[in-house]
C-alpha cells in the first residue's frame, strides 16, 4: 500500500487504546474482552488501567475506548465510578472516543456524565454503551461489533 490514506480508512490495522476504571474487576474484564475482540477483528489493541495509562499507546491510537462502572444508589444518583481518575486522564487530543459502563441494576444517566467527562479531557465522543455485568460476553461483543461497524470505510 503506498497511500497512508487507504490504511487509515481500513479498519484492519486500526489501533485502539482501551482505558478502564474498575472497582471489583468487572470493568477490567470487560475492557480486556473488548481489546481481545478488537485484536480478533484485525486491530491492534491495548488495555490499561486509569492508574497506568500507556501514553505511547494513547499517542498511537486511532480510537480511544474508556470504561468504568456505575456508582451511586440503585435507582438515583448514578455516576461514573472513579470520577477523580477519569477527570485526570491524559488529554485525548480530539481522538474518536467511545465509552462504556458496566452496571448491575440501572445505569441512570451515567453514560451522559461519562461523555461529559471524556469531552472535558479532549475526547471526540462518538458513542457510548451500557453493559450489564451479568452479560459481559454478549455486551462486549455487541460493543466491538458496533465500534468496528462505525469505523468501516463508507
Amino acid at each position: 500500500m503506498s497511500s497512508g490514506t487507504v490504511a487509515m480508512c481500513d479498519p484492519v490495522g486500526m489501533r485502539a487504546l482501551v482505558i478502564y476504571e474498575s472497582l471489583t474487576g468487572t470493568t477490567r474484564s470487560a475492557a480486556r474482552r473488548i481489546a481481545e475482540q478488537l485484536v480478533e477483528a484485525g486491530w491492534e489493541a491495548t488495555a490499561c488501567s486509569t492508574k497506568q495509562v500507556d501514553l505511547a499507546a494513547l499517542q498511537r491510537a486511532d480510537v480511544v475506548v474508556v470504561g468504568t462502572w456505575v456508582d451511586g444508589l440503585i435507582l438515583v444518583g448514578q455516576r461514573p465510578g472513579g470520577r477523580g481518575r477519569l477527570g485526570s486522564l491524559p488529554l485525548l487530543g480530539g481522538k474518536p472516543t467511545y465509552g462504556f459502563v458496566t452496571f448491575a441494576v440501572h445505569p441512570g444517566k451515567t453514560l451522559d456524565k461519562l461523555t461529559t467527562t471524556l469531552e472535558s479531557r479532549g475526547g471526540d465522543v462518538k458513542g457510548a454503551m451500557t453493559i450489564r455485568r451479568d452479560r459481559l460476553e454478549e455486551g462486549t461483543a455487541e460493543f466491538v461489533d458496533r465500534l468496528v461497524a462505525v469505523t468501516e470505510p463508507a
